[in-house]
């Protein structure tokens, strides 16, 4: 392929774009085991993808993305260690490991895990640890972690630095904690967890709407914590909460790239082995006795995907459902989504006083004003519901939701 060729370019890169958003975590986690430094494996990895750019346009792109951005990444680094001397006690270790990595090697199940547990490690600040991991481990840029965390970019990019640091001046081991201080930082890992599951549902930042293979990087981390921590609910909960969602995932799109609301959803395209396989995992986790919060998201998504159809939902079990979550989460999101099902119990206008009631922590947030349009146009209100939608469709920036809140505006 010609660098001549505009069209080719924009391939490449739009490639090399795609495999880097789902290839950076593992290859920084990777690299994180073999030379025990963030900055240096964020930076080799950098490197590697700025060396694709410069060569694939005229080579075209390997039969295997991934595995020649880790090779390049881990040839990168060693030069970089043999180059600087406060490597050189080291150099002999290191470069052997390195060396040894295989050049086609493939997803190492344990280097995340791994990772994330370090970067939740107690002597970190506790946004910080969910900061960094996505950042390192996920590989999520600044930009979609700040917004994630509703926070300015320098302010996340300060406390990804900061922990970095930390890490380095402590001397926090890479290595899997022992069972007991991974119960302790367990919290920490779930949030990471679903984190980055929501950002597969959906994405803050670039041009897709979704992401699904962050969704199946969330069900493969939750799997694993499950299958570490087999006497512990929370996971089992998690993991059921995020199949559920993966199940109803063929049916989240129409064919112009759309979200399509559950109440719209063609049900028979739903999964349901998984889901199946989901409420097993729920029965698993109500058996050890400790209900949690994950638990009860995945409870409630449960009631959905056992509908028969939307007129079939069970309201006032979702209801009684959202009044447990809310006993041990009182956050403003939990409280929106409380509401929508409030208006199905007791009618759109109960529903708005208490979403109204929400306007100062959540004008923001772009599914507050959905919310808002919806319930309004229950209430025959057009001319604000439309507001309310205009107003929701200025805060998004993911293009899957905006294409809906369109077609919602279109006259």
């Amino acid at each position: 392929m010609s660098s001549a060729d505009p069209a080719g370019a924009r391939e490449t890169r739009s490639l090399i774009e795609r495999v880097f958003r789902e290839e950076a975590g593992r290859l920084t986690a990777t690299l994180v085991r073999l030379v025990g430094d963030f900055d240096l494996a964020e930076e080799m990895v950098g490197e590697a993808v700025v060396e694709a750019l410069r060569r694939w346009p005229d080579s075209g792109p390997p039969e295997r993305p991934g595995a020649w951005l880790l090779t390049c990444a881990r040839n990168k680094a060693l030069d970089r260690i043999r180059r600087e001397a406060r490597f050189q006690d080291r150099l002999p270790h290191l470069a052997a490991r390195i060396e040894a990595l295989p050049e086609t090697a493939g997803r190492e199940p344990d280097d995340r895990l791994r990772l994330i547990f370090t970067c939740c490690h107690p002597a970190l600040d506790p946004d910080a640890q969910v900061a960094l991991t996505l950042r390192a481990v996920v590989g999520l840029t600044t930009t979609e972690i700040a917004r994630a965390f509703m926070v300015p970019e320098a302010t996340l990019a300060k406390r990804v630095t900061r922990a970095k640091r930390k890490i380095a001046t402590a001397g926090i081991p890479y290595r899997a904690p022992e069972p007991e201080e991974r119960a302790a930082r367990l919290p920490q890992v779930m949030r990471v967890v679903y984190l980055v599951f929501n950002e597969g549902c959906l994405t803050t930042g670039g041009d897709l709407g979704v992401r699904r293979e962050l969704v199946d990087d969330a069900e493969w981390l939750a799997a694993l914590l499950a299958g570490s921590l087999p006497h512990e609910p929370e996971p089992l909960g998690l993991l059921a909460l995020i199949r559920l969602y993966a199940a109803r995932w063929p049916a989240r799109l129409d064919t112009e790239g759309r979200l399509v609301p559950l109440a719209d959803q063609d049900r028979t395209r739903w999964d349901t082995g998984r889901i199946r396989s989901a409420i097993a995992l729920i029965e698993r986790a109500a058996r050890l006795g400790r209900p949690g919060p994950y638990q009860i998201e995945a409870a409630i998504a449960a009631v959905h995907c056992e509908a028969p159809g939307w007129k079939d939902t069970d309201w006032p079990q979702l209801l009684r459902l959202y009044d447990m979550l809310l006993a041990v989460d009182r956050s403003p999101v939990v409280r929106l989504n409380r509401a929508v099902v409030l208006s199905h119990t007791d009618g759109p206008a109960t529903a708005l006083a208490q979403v109204d009631a929400l306007a100062d922590q959540l004008d923001r947030y772009h599914l507050f004003h959905a919310t808002r349009a919806a319930l309004l146009r229950d209430l025959g209100r057009d001319t604000e519901a439309t507001e309310a939608d205009r107003q929701a469709l200025r805060l998004t920036t993911n293009p899957a939701e905006r294409s809906l809140l369109t077609a919602r505006l279109a006259p």
